[in-house]
């Protein structure tokens, strides 16, 4: 009976509209995806052409991503993407699972406080906090290093709201059980907490390593070597010094750039979804 009223769901006039605003937002999302893949395969002579089309007259792939690749150190880019996105990722677990449980599971005076100061975090752009942190950054002498990189982004609000949200939905029967078994706090927390969110850990994953692999504001400003350069300071360097107005390569390199997390997201993108569906139902 399931089957037979399934087709009648999906032509109900809210269903329609409701999948009609969908994939109008989806298409407007992915245009500019669409076009730098078709510019990062065009010569010069079509990119600014008055009339587009997706695939070239002349196919001009091969030369666009060769140069992007040995014209500009994109692989250096995208190696210390990963090392940052990597670090980063590591020290926000170790920072923010602790944090959480304390706010979900332990009782202690100033711990509502200490919430509503992580909500404040949460509203705060990280831009507020850029010259205090840039101050910072060089009187501790770590400004142009990876470390300047990692420092400003070790404690994460969104991930302590994250877990802290997550760990709440764990039953308090699962924390007395673990401390009656001789479990100390923060082995109950790695061992006990942290295995039955990983969910919630898996969304936080994709969240910080897409910002962070993005994030152009802030290395823009701690960092002036080349070879420190993540992703997109990198691009913009390549933009600057090599490709100059030679847009080919400039979108083959930015193809590349968006094409590892475009892999990441699709194969995960199904815990992402359960981690946060899994906890909004249990809530």
């Amino acid at each position: 009976m399931s089957i037979n009223m399934h087709p009648n769901r999906l032509l109900q006039p809210s269903a329609i509209v409701r999948h009609a605003v969908l994939l109008t937002t989806g298409a407007l999302i992915l245009v500019p995806f669409v076009w730098m893949v078709s510019l990062s395969i065009k010569p010069p002579g079509e990119i600014f052409r008055a009339s587009f089309s997706f695939w070239p007259a002349q196919f001009y792939g091969v030369e666009n991503y060769t140069k992007a690749l040995t014209e500009a150190p994109l692989p250096r880019y995208m190696g210390n993407g990963l090392i940052v996105c990597a670090l980063i990722l590591g020290l926000q677990i170790l920072v923010c699972a602790p944090c959480a449980y304390a706010l979900a599971k332990l009782r202690f005076p100033g711990r509502d406080l200490l919430f509503a100061m992580v909500l404040i975090g949460l509203l705060l752009p990280h831009q507020v906090l850029s010259l205090p942190l840039f101050v910072l950054g060089y009187q501790l002498g770590i400004l142009n290093t990876y470390a300047a990189l990692i420092f400003p982004y070790v404690v994460s609000p969104f991930g302590i709201f994250l877990f802290r949200q997550f760990f709440k939905t764990i039953p308090d029967d699962v924390v007395h059980a673990a401390r009656l078994d001789g479990l100390s706090e923060i082995a109950i927390v790695w061992k006990i907490m942290v295995p039955m969110a990983l969910p919630a850990l898996a969304a936080f994953s994709i969240f910080s390593i897409v910002g962070h692999w993005n994030d152009l504001f802030w290395p823009l400003i701690a960092v002036r070597d080349q070879s420190l350069m993540p992703p997109p300071l990198g691009i913009m360097a390549f933009k600057s010094e090599e490709a100059g107005s030679d847009y080919g390569p400039l979108m083959a390199a930015s193809t590349l750039v968006v094409l590892p997390l475009t892999i990441a997201f699709v194969a995960a993108q199904r815990w992402f979804v359960d981690g946060l569906i899994g906890g909004a139902v249990k809530q």
